[in-house]
């Protein structure tokens, strides 16, 4: 069995209750917008990184992880991107590599927006794990653990944290 945190949208800033909430995961799933290398870095040191970049990522963040990856985590297919959107509403970039060979876990950010829904037109599970970094629409931080035990996905955790609002981000809304 494979217990696998899965976070985006951190634009630079760790809450370090994370580390608490992934302490026992085997590998963590970053779904774009990490935001700096050193962000990168400190999650790669904590445990392994599979990521991706998003859209606000620089050019070093983007040459070290591509826009899509697609790996086996034990006997399941995961497919991951920034930009994915949701079933029944892809981005048109990513449906027809959903529709022509769909992963069992397909994982996409940028929303900022927590998701977890079953697609029964492909048959996967998409998850968004929301934002859990300070810049953006959300008010709450969050992030998600999963354990993978052959082909199968269960219990499924989420951690919620309260935003620290300042004024310049709070003008956003």
């Amino acid at each position: 069995m494979t217990k696998i945190g899965i976070l985006s949208d951190t634009h630079g800033f760790i809450d370090p209750k994370l580390y608490d909430f992934f302490a026992d995961c085997d590998m963590l799933f970053h779904a774009g917008d990490i935001g700096n290398r050193e962000t990168a870095a400190a999650l790669a040191a904590f445990k392994p990184l599979v990521a991706v970049h998003g859209n606000i990522d620089g050019q070093e963040i983007r040459i070290q992880y591509p826009e899509i990856q697609r790996i086996k985590c034990e006997d399941v297919d995961i497919l991951m991107t920034h930009i994915g959107g949701y079933p029944g509403r892809y981005d048109r970039k990513i449906y027809p590599l959903l529709r022509i060979a769909p992963p069992l876990l397909f994982i996409s950010g940028h929303s900022h927006i927590l998701k977890v829904m079953f697609d029964r037109s492909l048959h996967l599970l998409h998850i968004n794990p929301g934002a859990m970094g300070n810049s953006g629409i959300h008010r709450v931080k969050t992030a998600i653990r999963l354990h993978i035990d052959h082909d199968n996905m269960k219990d499924l955790e989420i951690l919620e944290l309260p935003r620290k609002m300042t004024v310049e981000s709070s003008l956003t809304f």
